[in-house]
């Protein structure tokens, strides 16, 4: 087994930092870019980074400190962030993301004060019987995935723009 605490740690510390290095002060062509309809933009996948910060990991982190397996873990709606919401800057964004993350981070390290803890178990609607520290493996990749997922949108973005160096740049690639 890979997984080690402290290192999936460093990985959720530094979401933040490296979003806001990477997008802050990006043209809205940069920041509104997608792959086609039903797909994210950059802002969109902050939103969902958000979303999950406030009703996601660590709210499913407590259930099965609290519950267990007693009761399956409460419906997470993963779309929730495309409804209506106030406009906001991406420095707002990343801002709230950054605090939201370093505050769970802290919660995070506090409810975790024994490794024997990564054992616990809950029930996932649509999974069965997870591990803590499957939860824990999953907010951290669920991270690198939206990270890889925002570099991929803005690439698409100069797709036909590259002519014929696309043979040389995989991201631009399908499949």
């Amino acid at each position: 087994m890979n997984f080690k605490l402290e290192e999936a740690i460093e990985v959720l510390e530094r979401t933040p930092q490296t979003l806001a290095i990477f997008c802050s002060g990006l043209s809205e062509g940069w920041l509104q870019c997608n792959e086609g309809e039903g797909t994210w933009n950059v802002s969109e996948v902050i939103d969902h980074l958000i979303e999950g910060e406030k009703n996601n990991w660590m709210p499913r982190l407590k259930f099965i400190l609290q519950e267990g397996e007693s009761q399956p873990f409460p419906a997470f709606d993963r779309f929730s962030h495309l409804q209506d919401k106030p406009v906001t800057t991406i420095e707002q964004k990343l801002l709230e993301f950054k605090n939201i993350r370093m505050q769970n981070v802290a919660e995070l390290r506090k409810l975790l004060d024994s490794e024997t803890k990564l054992e616990l178990t809950g029930y996932h609607p649509a999974f069965g019987v997870v591990k803590l520290r499957e939860l824990i493996a999953t907010w951290t990749v669920h991270d690198m995935t939206h990270m890889s997922q925002i570099v991929r949108v803005m690439a698409q973005r100069y797709k036909t723009d590259v002519g014929p160096w696309i043979e040389y740049l995989g991201i631009l690639k399908k499949g």
